[in-house]
């Protein structure tokens, strides 16, 4: 049997990732002591990957070789296993391969066994996925927030984003939205009751945010100058959890804010977080997720693209922020 997936030819510039991966068949590998093969249904599309491709040595996590093939979270069924938890058939999440078939080490690759009564599988990568996980532990335990304060997300429209400004409004937070364009502003203060949006791309960021009254809570997606604007309208002893960078992932930049003396003056903290720090948690994590979930209170929008070798454009809108919510591909069964 061969397997289709889709491998790291050279490291992409910018969002040219067309010219760095190409989608190429193997024989599929029979599993070792203690992994699984599972035929993927679906793939998520995360922007932290995006660092996987790079060269960077610095990274929370090594680059990818060249010649390997892309990974990122599937949701599929077993197929295989050398693994007594993960029996044949067993539907699971794992970090695995942009393929037809992951095959895995059931430990390393972080891969949990999903309950079949949630109908819709999408769920698992987003509220109840990573993206939940990620956006619960930023805003309560890493930001800190407090009932009564102002919450401010960047990519609030993205998977994660959205998740977060969700979560600060049940723990009875003002929330703020910072999204690219009037549309997904408008979403975001008519269909999730944001108390406000701010559109980055329409210019003069630093003084649409004083409208906030102040930031207590910045829950940082996006990293670049957006964060200077922010530091210079926080509130004192306010706190900065930083997800993620996306600003600095495509343009090959690094984060470095000129308002960093603002961390000073308004006695800010600013700490970064990370999804193995926490993935102990998840257990508990989920359980508060699907109560919120099953109630009707967090909500997520799917972008999905159907098969595997339209994965690059999937990933690419997702970066370059085409989409509202979770990017999804689907693989034919």
């Amino acid at each position: 049997m061969t397997n289709r997936f889709w491998r790291i030819d050279a490291r992409p510039e910018g969002n040219q990732f067309t010219s760095a991966l190409s989608l190429v068949e193997a024989p599929l590998a029979e599993p070792g002591e203690g992994e699984i093969v599972i035929r993927n249904a679906m793939l998520s599309m995360d922007a932290g990957t995006r660092m996987w491709m790079s060269d960077r040595e610095d990274g929370y996590q090594p680059p990818l070789p060249l010649g390997a093939a892309m990974s990122g979270l599937v949701i599929g069924r077993v197929t295989a296993s050398r693994h007594p938890d993960f029996p044949e058939g067993t539907l699971v999440r794992a970090f695995g391969q942009w393929g037809d078939f992951s095959v895995v080490d059931a430990g390393l690759s972080g891969a949990i066994v999903l309950e079949e009564s949630v109908a819709d599988w999408r769920a698992w990568f987003g509220p109840l996925g990573m993206n939940g996980w990620t956006a619960l532990w930023g805003i309560e335990s890493t930001g800190a927030a407090k009932p009564g304060e102002t919450v401010l997300v960047s990519a609030a429209a993205g998977a994660t984003g959205l998740l977060a400004c969700q979560i600060a409004k049940l723990l009875g937070c003002e929330v703020w939205g910072m999204a690219g364009g009037a549309e997904k502003c408008a979403a975001l203060t008519r269909d999730y009751g944001l108390t406000g949006a701010i559109d980055y791309k329409a210019g003069n960021v630093r003084a649409a945010l004083a409208a906030t009254g102040g930031i207590d809570v910045y829950f940082d997606n996006v990293g670049g100058p957006l964060l200077d604007d922010v530091l210079v309208n926080m509130n004192h002893y306010g706190r900065v959890a930083v997800c993620g960078l996306v600003a600095d992932y495509n343009s090959g930049t690094r984060t470095h804010p000129s308002e960093f003396d603002q961390v000073l003056m308004r006695r800010l903290r600013i700490e970064g977080f990370f999804s193995p720090d926490f993935m102990h948690h998840g257990p508990e994590l989920t359980a508060r997720l699907r109560q919120w979930h099953e109630a009707g209170e967090l909500d997520l929008p799917y972008d999905v693209t159907h098969g595997l070798e339209n994965t690059l454009v999937a990933y690419d809108r997702m970066l370059s922020g085409k989409n509202m919510g979770k990017v999804i591909v689907e693989l034919e069964a």
